[in-house]
């Protein structure tokens, strides 16, 4: 009996050869969505029941922000149909009366059955204008639901601080958050389809009362099998996908890697397809047999559940035989106690399934509420001091920033100075900090320790928005947006209207004029490969776009302003990345200061100023001649690029003892 009435387990199921082999075990997701992938397993009939309170309240007060006279259509047309309900029940046991009825011909009979009917069919017309209401009004309320939710997560996402994003425990928050919305208009479907069941079931067992005290324990007899049956029966269902997925998902793997465009090459080069192939034919083999080997379970599971419900339903019929043989029931009352008992039983089997769908919706629900709730504590502050429309230079002093999951700081200490109308150069290996330091700059992270300053305000007093009005920022990683070549340029400064004929001169200045040239619709063409009629570019093209994006933004800025460029020309041919370094240092102006952030040192010879980076500490700086007169880390780096185009020198080590920074 453990087997039926013991709590419903996952099973461990066996891990094919192939898994082992090329995975190391079975694969199992760590994705938002297969957060609560056990919630299912985790709600008893009795939970269910205790929990629908909390659930549907929920359901309700997302309905009510979202649209209260729909809400409150859906309510009174739930209500309707469970009294119609009732009504209908009342009918029937009125048919039955007459038709069993001692006195009277067959005429006299059929002529008392016309009220009952007609009554019988005026219920169910109502009874499918309600339902008819209710679908109207909860189809209105669930998209509304869910844009609200969505709107909700997206604007809290895009309004933190970069620093939440940066921290992993925020960031897996997000992933599972981004399932709340579709949840919830989940939750309203299903709470409305619980609540027409409750009512249902209310309303049967009132009439059932009414009829006679013995008939509501017999619908308790009969729909409590049927009811731990439904969620039995679930649950194991729920633990056959779960437990066979693991191995379609290790195949389905395999076959998304045979046909990659990326993975092409290797596939037919190095015969890893035929390989693979056999290590898929082995897990489907697997899967198939978990399948089977569940089903079976299943199948029994739903089989002892049927006979409970057989069982209790013949308890009840022999209850019902001994009542009307000693004259305490009459076959009026009995014939509409067998239809009661039925339609009883199926509602709370529905409930109950409904009560597990909201179960398992409001986990998610709640991932989304504690994710607006952390969001609103990281959010960027809005308001503060105006920014100086003319300032002489941006300072750090002395800033030093550590990111949430590591010990050792990514910036320690670090001073240096931006005049506007200069061009600064910071170089560094990887892992120095330079990428940190462009987003202090930029005021997306704020130091934790030292200050900026644009002028003479602290970039903390400031207001942020402004801030960032002020600032462009060309990375090597810039985002290629999936629109047109115009909207990729435009969306350096969406918020200023433009034509063609306005971004021409961005197209221009990046070198993308030929780029543009070669499209088939010109600056109209639309920059993604999965949609149709759409063109992608390469990455040289790309950051060629990156560059009038800039530009467009720089163009249009509004008071002294920072462009920060990092890695600009990683995908540019030498002679376009030489262009490329000269038309950025040309956007220099008096009132705009260049950062350069690169690895390639013959881009920042002609800077102003240079500032090296080692392990986030600053440890020179000057121009190029005086960098290279100190023979410190720049002029080790600085010879080690160079040594490579210039055959038979030795390449000299770049970890050369670096010069103390003057400052």
């Amino acid at each position: 009996m453990k087997r039926f009435f013991g709590p419903v387990r996952m099973a461990q199921p066996r891990v094919s050869d192939a898994e082992e082999e090329l995975f190391g075990g079975p694969l199992r997701y760590d994705m938002g969505w297969s957060h609560h992938e056990h919630a299912g397993l985790d709600l008893t009939m009795m939970s269910a029941l205790r929990s629908m309170p909390v659930l549907v309240g929920a359901a309700l007060r997302m309905a009510w922000r979202a649209d209260r006279r729909a809400l409150l259509a859906v309510t009174v047309s739930e209500i309707g149909q469970g009294v119609a309900a009732a009504v209908g029940l009342l009918a029937v046991n009125a048919v039955m009366h007459a038709l069993l009825a001692g006195g009277g011909d067959a005429a006299q009979r059929l002529h008392a059955l016309l009220p009952g009917l007609l009554a019988a069919a005026a219920i169910g017309v109502v009874n499918s204008a309600l339902s008819a209401w209710s679908t109207s009004r909860a189809g209105r309320l669930e998209p509304m639901v869910e844009r609200i939710a969505t709107t909700q997560y997206l604007a809290a996402a895009a309004s933190v601080e970069l620093e939440a994003i940066d921290d992993p425990d925020f960031r897996r928050l997000v992933d599972v958050a981004q399932y709340g919305p579709a949840s919830a208009r989940r939750m309203i479907g299903a709470c409305v389809a619980a609540l027409n069941g409750l009512i249902s079931l209310l309303a049967t067992g009132s009439v059932l009362a009414v009829l006679h005290p013995v008939l509501l324990p017999m619908l308790i007899l009969i729909a409590a099998p049927r009811g731990w049956g439904a969620m039995r029966v679930a649950q194991e269902r729920y633990v056959s996908v779960m437990s066979w997925l693991e191995h379609v998902r290790a195949s389905r793997l395999i076959g998304n890697l045979l046909t990659e465009r990326s993975a092409a090459q290797e596939v037919r080069l190095h015969a890893v397809g035929a390989f693979l192939l056999g290590r898929y034919e082995r897990m489907a083999e697997s899967a198939e047999a978990e399948q089977e080997r569940l089903a079976s379970s299943k199948a029994l599971t739903e089989w002892f559940a049927s006979a409970l419900s057989g069982l209790a339903m013949a308890a009840t019929y022999g209850a019902m035989f001994w009542l009307i043989v000693s004259g305490h029931m009459s076959l009026a009352i009995a014939g509409t106690a067998v239809v009661a008992v039925r339609t009883g039983s199926a509602s709370l089997g529905g409930l109950v399934m409904n009560i597990n769908q909201l179960h398992e919706e409001s986990l998610y629900v709640r991932d989304h509420g504690r994710f607006l709730e952390q969001a609103a504590q990281r959010i960027i502050p809005a308001g503060g001091e105006p920014v100086p429309e003319r300032i002489k230079e941006i300072v750090l002093d002395r800033v030093t920033y550590r990111y949430p999951d590591r010990d050792t700081a990514a910036l320690e200490r670090v001073s240096l100075t931006l005049p506007m109308g200069s061009v600064t150069a910071v170089v560094g290996e990887n892992g120095s900090g330079k990428s940190t330091l462009m987003k202090i700059l930029s005021g997306m992270l704020l130091p934790q320790d030292g200050a900026l300053r644009w002028g003479e305000a602290d970039v903390s007093d400031l207001d942020r928005s402004q801030v960032f009005e002020r600032v462009s920022l060309l990375t090597q990683d810039f985002q290629r947006w999936p629109v047109t070549a115009a909207m990729n340029i435009r969306l350096g400064r969406p918020g200023h209207a433009a034509t063609l004929q306005d971004l021409q001169p961005s197209v221009d200045y990046a070198g993308a004029t030929p780029v543009i040239a070669r499209l088939p619709d010109g600056l109209r063409t639309l920059l993604a490969r999965v949609f149709r009629g759409a063109i992608e570019l390469s990455g040289g093209e790309w950051q060629k776009v990156g560059l009038a994006r800039t530009h467009w933004r720089s163009a249009t800025s509004q008071g002294d302003s920072v462009l920060i460029v990092d890695e600009p020309t990683s995908a540019l041919d030498p002679e376009a990345e030489i262009e490329a370094f000269d038309r950025i240092r040309r956007l220099a102006a008096p009132n705009r200061a260049v950062v350069l952030v690169t690895h390639r040192m013959s881009g920042v010879r002609h800077a102003d100023r240079i500032y090296v980076l080692n392990h986030g500490r600053l440890t020179e700086h000057g121009t190029h001649d005086e960098l290279m007169r100190a023979r410190g880390r720049y002029a080790a780096m600085f010879d080690a690029q160079a040594a490579q185009y210039a055959p038979g020198i030795t390449i000299p080590n770049p970890t050369a003892p670096s010069v103390t920074d003057p400052a």
